[in-house]
This record gives C-alpha cells, structure tokens and sequence, in this order.
C-alpha cells in the first residue's frame, strides 16, 4: 500500500482519527460540545509529541520525512481546523437559543446572526488551512534560518494552539452564569487573524513543552469533571 506506516507516523494518524471522532460526536445528534473538546485534547497531546517521536528514527529517507511534514498538517487541519468549528456549532445547537427562536416563529429576525456565526467558523477553517500551508512551503526557509539563528521561529500562531484555547473558552462557559457563546465564536475570528499574522513566534522548548502539558492537563480534568 501508498503512504507510511511505522511508529514515526503513528501519533499523527490517532491525532486525526481523534479529531474525526470528535466531530462526528459534535455533529451527530448525541453528540455534546464538550465531548469534542476531550477529543480535541487528546489530539492535541498527541501532536506534540508526533514530532520528537519522528526524530527519533536516524534513518529516514527523505521520502517520508516529507510525508511525515505533509500528514502531520493534513491531520492538523482536521483536529484544530474542523474540529474548533463543529465544537461551536454544536455549543449553539447546545444552548438552545436558536432552537427556541424556530419555535417560536422569530427565527427571521436573527437570521443574519446565524448567518455571521457561520461565516466565522468557514473564514477560522480557512484561516488554518492557509496557515498549514504556509507553514509546509516555508519549512526549508525556517530550518536555515534555525541552523543561522539556533533558535527556531514560527510565523504567525500555530494552529495545534487551538487545543490549549477553545478548551479553557467552554471550560468558563461552563463556570460562568453567562451565556458565553457568542464569545466563542468571537474569540474563534480573533485566533483566525493571529494564525494569519506576520510575526515572529519562538517555538517552545522543553520546559515550555512541560508548561503546556500540564495546562493541557488542567483542562482535560475540568472537561472530564464537567461531563460527568
């Protein structure tokens, strides 16, 4: 068969097949925005170490190293592209807010709002898509620039940054007396511009790498306690 299929890559598709579990437990009609998030943890756990767990393998042809950069944001696109959005649109389908204005008949007044909503989870998948692919072409420039440097230099916010974000967003949510999902969706359009802006951001080191995880750990516990 096509394709790779050793540990190098691994983590990379039970990131994806994590993310493709995820929307399908947003979209379908048992699904719940805050299962998503758990799936959306978990691929963003396993994509931080897809990488390190890659390098690992001294003897890699350069045929699947560029397969392993190629998968990895195809993979990225789906759990912190896709993903990110079905969570919100299943936060609006959760809250009812919509489902009460189609039953009451004033669903007409409000249809421009949901018509904004929609369009800013197309322009956030957008954005990552171009972020990803910009990161793919640029990937040459940035390993001289690292080898220049010795330090290494993203552009723009990474999109595996969702997993961190949109989590703690529904994790208030859920604390907070308010209805916050309009702000959901307003912090999904901001995180879009920053995938797309360009400046410089330092990629995170090991201890940065521990900050994160136990972050990420924090979240995880807080959407496990809250789903059950």
């Amino acid at each position: 068969m096509i394709g790779v299929y050793d540990y190098t890559v691994i983590l990379t598709y039970l990131s994806m097949m994590s993310g493709a579990v995820g929307i399908i437990a947003t979209m379908t009609g048992i699904g719940h925005p805050y299962i998503g998030i758990i799936f959306l943890m978990i691929s963003g756990f396993l994509d931080g170490f897809d990488g390190r767990v890659a390098r690992t393998k001294k003897n890699r042809t350069e045929f699947e190293k560029n397969f392993g950069v190629q998968i990895d944001s195809l993979a990225d696109l789906i759990c912190f592209g896709v993903l990110p959005a079905a969570i919100g649109i299943a936060q609006l389908r959760k809250n009812g807010i919509f489902t009460e204005l189609v039953r009451r008949n004033e669903y007409e007044g409000h249809y421009s709002i949901m018509i904004l909503l929609i369009a800013i989870t197309v322009i956030y998948i957008l954005a990552a898509l171009i972020r990803l692919a910009y990161f793919n072409v640029t990937i040459d420039e940035r390993k001289k620039q690292a080898a220049e440097t010795g330090v290494e230099y993203f552009t723009g916010l990474p999109v595996t940054s969702a997993a961190l974000i949109f989590p703690l967003a529904l994790i208030l949510n859920f604390y907070v007396k308010a209805d916050l999902t309009i702000w959901y969706f307003l912090i999904m359009l901001l995180v879009a511009v920053m995938f797309l802006l360009n400046v410089k951001v330092r990629k995170v080191g090991n201890k940065g790498m521990i900050v994160i995880v136990l972050l990420g750990l924090v979240e995880f516990i807080s959407t496990i306690m809250i789903v059950c």
